[in-house]
């Protein structure tokens, strides 16, 4: 194998979101199945701060006219990031996740998929668990069920969507992904958001449909009764909404193998029964993609597991569960900004 793909897994890894070397080196096997030689050698020559075409041109050596069609043609293929400032076009390097691997909607095959879904985890127990820092936050599915309690705009999803100027809708790439190897979901599909320069760049690459506010909103609604996750990306002004299941999603399931859920998302809830009210009909129970409740006489939460979602509380008929805020000194305040979250997730991983 090219000694390329080996640099383009190490400059890769240098990214906030990281990308660790494994013993059975699938991590490479799945940069060859995406990237020629040619296009690892000119993705190793980008960082995340964007640049015009004459700037990497100037930079790298790299013949600008060759390298202006070159650098498109990888953000078509999703291999790297295309924003603009004043009308001028600038490139820069995505990480695996959040990034490249969401950018592949349209080209997912058999192959790929499992060697993703074996490489997945390691990133999982490599990078998400040893970092303070997370590429997502846990939003309450909605802000009448947190019970006299102020929640602030970032975590009230109806308010991250209405602050938007540009937002495009799109499959979810785990559900997609399942849907690929025959496995495909209950629940629904076309329900995460982009928001911003990604909303451009899906609408750009034909992996999402631009929407407006009000549709927006009722897809929103559409996850909240199917009873999926809000995850937010982790800034108060996010980039994306996600709404994800405990069986697909390769941030709910990976996390769901682990003793303590709760200790790995950030989450600023957590929910409480009233034992005197409930009558462990076990609807909340069914509902829990942590397997965070289970029942006796009456439903019992695990803190441990419970990762403050509240997807339970919309099923329960004789309102017995409701979501409780931590304490001020457990709460999490993200960064304003994504490109924040990322220099703090960076100086974690001591890429900095």
């Amino acid at each position: 194998m090219s000694n390329v793909y080996k640099k383009l897994a190490g400059h890769l890894d240098n990214l906030p979101g990281g990308y660790p070397s494994t013993e059975s080196g699938v991590e490479l096997r799945i940069l060859r199945r995406m990237f020629t030689e040619q296009e690892a050698d000119i993705a190793l020559n980008l960082t995340m701060k964007p640049e015009t075409v004459a700037a990497v041109a100037e930079r790298t050596n790299f013949p600008a006219e060759k390298l202006a069609g070159s650098l498109e043609e990888m953000a078509q293929k999703g291999l790297i990031f295309r924003s603009y400032k004043n009308d001028t076009v600038m490139y820069s390097a995505a990480m695996f996740v959040v990034g490249i691997w969401e950018y592949h909607l349209n080209d997912l095959d058999p192959e790929l998929v499992r060697d993703v879904n074996e490489y997945l985890p390691h990133i999982m127990d490599e990078v998400w668990t040893k970092t303070e820092t997370k590429h997502m936050r846990v939003v309450p599915v909605s802000k009448s069920i947190v019970q006299d309690i102020e929640i602030a705009s970032y975590e009230d999803a109806e308010e991250l969507i209405r602050a938007q100027s540009k937002i495009t809708v799109q499959p979810c790439i785990c559900r997609k992904e399942h849907e690929v190897v025959g496995e495909p979901c209950k629940y629904p599909t076309d329900v995460c958001f982009a928001f911003g320069a990604a909303a451009y760049y899906y609408e750009e690459n034909k992996l999402g449909r631009a929407i407006e506010i009000d549709e927006a909103l009722a897809i929103l609604e559409t996850g909240r009764e199917a009873g999926l996750v809000i995850q937010p990306g982790n800034a108060q002004k996010s980039s994306n909404i996600c709404m994800c299941c405990g069986c697909c999603c390769q941030i709910l399931k990976n996390m769901k193998k682990l003793a303590k859920p709760a200790e790995e998302v950030h989450s600023n809830y957590y929910a409480v029964i009233n034992e005197e009210e409930c009558v462990a009909c076990g609807l909340c129970e069914e509902r829990c993609h942590m397997d965070a409740i289970t029942m006796n006489d009456a439903a019992v939460v695990n803190l441990d597991r419970c990762i403050g979602c509240g997807v339970c509380i919309p099923v329960c008929d004789t309102d017995a569960i409701q979501l409780a805020a931590k304490d001020s000194s457990d709460r999490y305040i993200p960064p304003k900004l994504t490109y924040h979250a990322y220099l703090k997730m960076a100086k974690e991983r001591g890429k900095l």
